[in-house]
């Protein structure tokens, strides 16, 4: 027997149908990916309307410990990034521009999780459900050439039969793919906002840090609210 021959005989003896249960189980993990990374990113995304307002009005009259203590009890990556160039302040403006690319490339990584099961999905799923496809009309084909040894009947039922499984088949992949592409999509969105967040706090941090004003004003070090932490 060719090996196209024992291809055949495993598809025939398959069907299609275990194409769409994998097809189905691949959907629960999409929106189940899916409504977990949505969570997530609420906890990046708390708006604190006029934080860089607030942020800049404390950094301009001195209030480091306020600065400090406004971005400690926020989740976002803006905050978070903030806070560790204010908190490396005192080791001087490289420093604190490392340390905040640093807490920035950790933020992303956390953004980015889990989120290449939504693309793999996405690219993938319209090829399963094109297998599924082939495994039906290979049915068809086969139901066509038992023709002479059947009944007016048989043939006609099972090759409507495989047909039908093969569209099936095409449309559960496109329906599994189009949720997780659409839901891949709006999470890079996000996370291009939330960098582009954080970029404006960061700027806001260096550009004090980088002042010669800003090392001891108003009483308060850098040095000293290093320590307190």
């Amino acid at each position: 027997m060719s090996t196209v021959e024992v291809i055949k005989h495993v598809m025939l003896g398959s069907g299609a149908e275990w194409v769409m249960w994998l097809l189905f189980g691949l959907s629960a993990l999409s929106v189940t990916v899916a409504g977990e990374r949505w969570l997530f990113f609420r906890t990046k995304t708390e708006r604190n309307v006029g934080l860089a307002q607030s942020l800049d009005r404390h950094l301009a009259s001195g209030d480091y410990e306020e600065a400090l203590a406004l971005l400690r009890p926020l989740t976002t990556v803006s905050a978070r990034v903030a806070e560790t160039g204010l908190r490396m302040a005192s080791r001087g403006v490289a420093a604190a521009e490392r340390a905040m690319q640093s807490t920035l490339a950790a933020e992303r990584a956390l953004l980015d999780r889990r989120l290449a099961i939504l693309s793999t999905l996405g690219n993938n799923a319209p090829f399963l459900g094109l297998l599924g496809t082939v495994i039906g009309v290979v049915l068809a084909f086969d139901a066509l050439g038992q023709a002479p040894s059947a009944g007016a009947d048989g043939p006609s039922t099972a090759v409507m039969g495989a047909i039908a499984e093969a569209l099936v088949a095409t449309a559960v992949g496109i329906a599994v793919a189009l949720p997780a592409v659409a839901a891949f999509n709006y999470f890079q969105s996000r996370i291009t906002a939330l960098l582009d967040e954080s970029e404006t706090l960061s700027n806001l941090v260096l550009a004090y840090l980088s002042s010669d004003t800003t090392s001891h004003r108003g009483g308060t070090s850098w040095s000293s609210l290093e320590d307190r932490d």
